[in-house]
């Protein structure tokens, strides 16, 4: 009797010391450089390149980071893998950038992305380009019931550094990309009604302007209307 209430005393020390399965990894919180903010802080490596430090907060369940940095005039796009929480690279001064941050845990094959931030990289230019607006709702790739009036209200956002944004061109329909030019805004309400069929996928961009002639076209977003 004596041996069997030690083999279950065994097989319950066996159970409760077994390894949690581990949890996905949580996504990163970004730092600097600030969101849609100039970055002044680089150090210079030449007439045309300055070096600058990415920073972030740990994720928890996550064993390391994947830093992605993307030139906006170009769309090339530079990756850094790291298991600290910051990250050097050297990148163009006087262009526009977004990064973000990727987390990963190897014992899972889940990863969990951050939110993407805008800025700029300090240089010579004296006036600056908008940040692409980016979208608020309906969410890229969502599916969502129409309202009563057979309406869906479009949201984004839009950033300048200069802080001089006149106005927002929304082009949208069932074409990708979009060629129907539906609205101009010109206030800070950043939102656009559309009429919508049940059953459609529609396309939809925004082109921000500023007071300098300079624009900056978003990418595509799209959405099916149930």
């Amino acid at each position: 009797m004596r041996v069997i209430a030690l083999l279950l005393f065994g097989v319950l020390l066996l159970g409760c010391s077994k390894k949690s399965s581990p949890g996905p990894p949580e996504a990163a919180s970004l730092v600097f450089p600030d969101k849609d903010s100039e970055c002044t802080t680089g150090s210079d490596l030449n007439d045309t390149t300055s070096e600058i430090e990415f920073k972030w907060i740990a994720a928890d369940h996550t064993d390391s980071y994947e830093l992605r940095v993307t030139n906006l005039n170009t769309n090339i796009t530079q990756t850094l893998n790291t298991s600290a929480v910051s990250a050097k690279l050297p990148i163009e001064k006087g262009e526009p950038f977004s990064w973000f941050v990727r987390s990963r845990n190897t014992e899972v094959s889940e990863t969990a992305s951050s939110n993407v931030w805008y800025f700029y990289n300090a240089g010579s230019v004296e006036t600056h380009t908008p940040f692409p607006a980016q979208v608020v709702y309906p969410e890229n790739g969502a599916s969502l019931f129409k309202d009563v009036n057979n309406e869906v209200t479009l949201e984004w956002t839009g950033a300048d550094v200069d802080g001089d944004i006149t106005g927002y061109e929304i082009y949208f329909s069932t074409e990708n990309p979009p060629v129907d030019l539906i609205a101009t805004i010109t206030s800070t309400n950043l939102e656009q009604v559309v009429s919508v069929s049940a059953d459609t996928t529609y396309y939809w961009r925004v082109i921000t302007r500023d007071g300098e002639g300079n624009s900056s076209q978003s990418g595509v977003f799209s959405f099916k209307a149930l």
